[in-house]
């Protein structure tokens, strides 16, 4: 489970077994037991809660957004590395 990321209490990371065939660029976000799930292209988009309220679901998609870029380019570079996609 690569972790990209942490920053204000949160951990942005992508789980290393992501399925056959891979799914879009994503970044999964944890804290206390909660966790989400973002897309990150076209645009940031959430997929999944699992225990955020919607204050923090807000707060969390604002920090995707910032770190869009960081983000997909971290994602890119571990799923090429490790096999091609498709």
């Amino acid at each position: 489970m690569p972790v990209v990321l942490r920053l204000e209490g949160f951990k942005f990371f992508f789980y290393a077994n992501e399925g056959d065939p891979r799914e879009p660029a994503h970044i999964h976000v944890r804290r206390t037991g909660a966790e989400a799930k973002f897309w990150l292209e076209p645009q940031v988009q959430l997929v999944r809660n699992d225990g955020f309220n919607a204050p923090t679901l807000r707060k969390i998609a604002a920090l995707v957004d910032i770190h869009q870029t960081q983000l997909r380019r971290d994602w890119y570079e571990y799923f090429t590395s490790i096999r091609p996609s498709g």
